[in-house]
């Protein structure tokens, strides 16, 4: 290495520390609002400092410090952003995840709903196409009176007894 480039390096030297004493407490901040987690913030504005670093050390030139130094940190938490994350079970149950084990009710529900569909197709055919369109495709009494051309109290009195035939059905076993 000759005189030279040991002069430019103690003068980069110098430039680098002053900006890191002048700027490092602000891009703390900044990235800690956009990241929302101290360490990774921390990690942000150090790689902040290297890339300018070694930028400089390659021959380039900065008109503006304080701007440079922001625009490399926000690339870098844009960089943050895009990168997939992963998350390991620990990690997730620490901050408060709990893993769904299963509720046996709401299976037995999910059972028990296929099995009224099932038994819907015993009932009349009349009260059949009334049920499927409220229960299965989950249409108002208005729709259906508009698909069936029957008013909403006809629907709505068919929809009752054809629950009360289903439930004897159901009873039944």
């Amino acid at each position: 290495m000759t005189s030279k480039e040991v002069k430019k390096q103690e003068q980069l030297k110098i430039i680098m520390t002053a900006a890191y004493g002048d700027y490092e407490k602000g891009l703390n901040k900044y990235s800690f609002f956009k990241v929302h987690n101290h360490e990774l913030g921390e990690d942000l504005v150090q790689n902040t400092f290297i890339k300018t670093w070694n930028y400089l050390i390659k021959g380039g030139k900065i008109e503006v410090m304080k701007a440079f130094l922001y625009h490399v940190l926000n690339n870098l938490i844009i960089d943050e952003y895009r990168k997939p994350k992963t998350a390991s079970l620990d990690v997730l149950m620490e901050n408060g995840f709990r893993p769904n084990t299963g509720d046996p009710e709401s299976i037995l529900n999910v059972l028990d709903g296929k099995a009224a569909f099932l038994l819907i197709q015993r009932l009349p055919q009349k009260y059949q196409s009334v049920m499927g369109m409220r229960y299965g495709k989950h249409l108002s009494l208005g729709e259906i009176s508009l698909l069936t051309g029957q008013t909403k109290n006809s629907i709505a009195v068919q929809i009752h007894r054809g629950l009360k035939k289903l439930k004897i059905l159901h009873n039944r076993g």
